[in-house]
């Protein structure tokens, strides 16, 4: 009982490794993207409206 236990901890833990990583890899793939755009268009950086200001503000890099 014990061995089935722990099979099934394991296996959820591999899944929940599994989905960090596939999650991680998307972002990283997106933010290429938009940095590999950007240097074709020859922009600095991404604008972006402040919703509360109505401002428009560099985007930051989320991490």
């Amino acid at each position: 009982m014990a061995q089935l236990i722990f099979l099934i901890i394991l296996i959820g833990g591999g899944w929940m490794i599994y989905k960090k990583f596939i999650k991680d890899a998307e972002k990283l793939t997106a933010r290429s993207r938009q940095r590999e755009q950007e240097r074709q268009t020859g922009a600095i950086g991404t604008l972006e409206k402040d919703p509360v200001t109505g401002e428009y503000r560099v985007k930051k890099d989320e991490e």
